[in-house]
């Protein structure tokens, strides 16, 4: 079932010919800013990859990849549901160093994705990749790296603001840092979204932690594939909507598995047959770089800066009859 909603009074604040200007002004300045700030270099990407390699993310473990065979070469391919475990492998296969890291465009189609306000089956982000030492493996060096990226995201804004005054989107530097037990400690009659959406009203911007794992509810906070972040040193970074009046998030990150959380979290989650598969293989023998990695929505950052009540305001995607309705009813300008 798809879901939207449309703000009281809502009226994009651009016309479609600024709107665009806006979008290539935040996609552009901010690329600049986080790879700067993170040291990263920019490398291509593939939109696809052969079903047998492992390489692709499973997400929560339900998603279908949208798969197509390849005569040429008598395989499956997949196109990629993210590009977690590629980019350690490219760090390795492309000599990167310890503090040095990469990130590249990466377009995927999530085909079983619920359809609502933030959610599309195109998915457009920036991935991130960067190289740790064994002793960044920890809670500090997380938030070091969150605080970086904040920062980055609301310079952006700032820079925005003088070329398009009319958008007066405010964003807080000020990160509130919680576990996803403590939030569940704090609102236990609540489900993991509406937790969020009762902590990001108070605090504005934060980082929830330790995502994937059960907690003592017997559920975990969300889904997270075991074999790509260790579940105790991961994150989302969330800011507050208030255009939709909801926590609204732009990046899941975090300290990638090492070979002693990869055999861990496999088991927890049941599919230890992974470890026959390529890149497992190389991880669990140590011959992978330890690292720290994530996505960045682009079309959420344009969304959130912009003041856009639905992702189809700054993306080309495909929607369902009554969702485009609605849009057309209330002066939604879909692209």
């Amino acid at each position: 079932m798809n879901k939207i909603y449309i703000p009281d009074g809502y009226k994009p604040t651009l016309d479609a010919y600024d709107t665009q200007r806006a979008i290539a002004y935040i996609k552009d300045t901010f690329q600049k800013e986080f790879s700067t700030a993170l040291n990263l270099k920019r490398v291509s990407a593939p939109l696809f990859v052969t079903e047998d390699s492992g390489l692709n993310d499973n997400l929560n473990g339900y998603e279908r990849p949208v798969s197509f065979d390849v005569p040429a070469i008598g395989a499956e391919a997949q196109v990629v549901h993210s590009l977690a475990k590629w980019k350690r492998l490219a760090l390795k296969k492309y000599n990167f160093m310890v503090g040095n890291g990469l990130y590249t465009d990466m377009n995927a189609i999530r085909r079983d994705e619920e359809l609502d306000n933030l959610h599309s089956v195109y998915v457009d982000q920036w991935d991130w990749e960067k190289i740790i030492t064994r002793e960044n493996r920890n809670t500090d060096y997380l938030k070091l790296i969150v605080n970086t990226i904040v920062g980055a995201i609301c310079d952006v804004k700032e820079r925005l603001f003088v070329h398009f005054p009319q958008l007066k989107v405010k964003l807080s530097r000020d990160v509130s840092f919680i576990t996803s037990q403590e939030l569940e400690d704090m609102y236990p009659t609540l489900t993991p979204h509406e937790r969020e959406n009762e902590y990001l009203k108070e605090h504005k911007t934060a980082c929830i932690m330790q995502i994937g794992g059960a907690l003592r509810s017997g559920k975990p906070h969300d889904g997270r594939a075991p074999d790509y972040d260790d579940w105790e040193l991961n994150c989302d970074i969330m800011f507050w909507n208030d255009v939709l009046k909801c926590a609204f998030e732009v990046s899941s990150m975090g300290i990638r598995v090492d070979e002693v959380s990869l055999k861990k979290q496999l088991e927890t989650a049941g599919c230890t047959e992974r470890e026959a598969l390529p890149f497992h293989k190389m991880l669990l023998n140590g011959e992978l770089p330890l690292t720290i990695g994530g996505g960045i929505g682009q079309s959420r950052l344009c969304m959130l800066m912009m003041g856009c009540a639905h992702i189809g305001e700054v993306q080309s995607s495909i929607w369902d009859a009554e969702t485009v309705k609605k849009c057309e009813e209330n002066g939604v300008p879909l692209l």
